[in-house]
Parts: C-alpha cells; sequence; structure tokens
C-alpha cells in the first residue's frame, strides 16, 4: 500500500472543498423535496375545487379543448 504526503494547508482545502459539495448536493435534495411537496399541494387543491364544482358534459370539454388547439 502506497502513501500520500499532505501537508495541513492541502488538508484544510480538501476537507473545505468536500463540506461544501456536500451541503450544495443536501441543498439541491431539499430542494427537490420541497418543490415536489408544493407541487403535490396544488394537485391536492385542484383535486378538491374538482370534487366541489359541478359536474360537466363530456362533449363539452371536448369541444373546449378543440378549440384552444
Amino acid at each position: 500500500m502506497s502513501s500520500i504526503t499532505i501537508d495541513r494547508d492541502e488538508l484544510k482545502a480538501l476537507l473545505k472543498q468536500a463540506l461544501i459539495e456536500l451541503l450544495e448536493e443536501r441543498d439541491q435534495t431539499l430542494y427537490d423535496a420541497i418543490a415536489e411537496l408544493v407541487e403535490d399541494a396544488g394537485l391536492i387543491k385542484a383535486i378538491q375545487e374538482g370534487q366541489n364544482s359541478p359536474l360537466v358534459d363530456e362533449a363539452r370539454v371536448f369541444e373546449a379543448l378543440e378549440r384552444e388547439s
């Protein structure tokens, strides 16, 4: 097994860089989780609003979609 010699300043710089990368990755994971929660909350709200609104005839829905395209 070979060994490496590293001075204190190099070790400090390497550890600092590793810690920064770890925090950045963790921040991205946290951001992704929060974004998914917000998206889920919006979906829940849309479903609840849909459940409380009157039903619409399927033909009217398709007519509206065709007009938009």
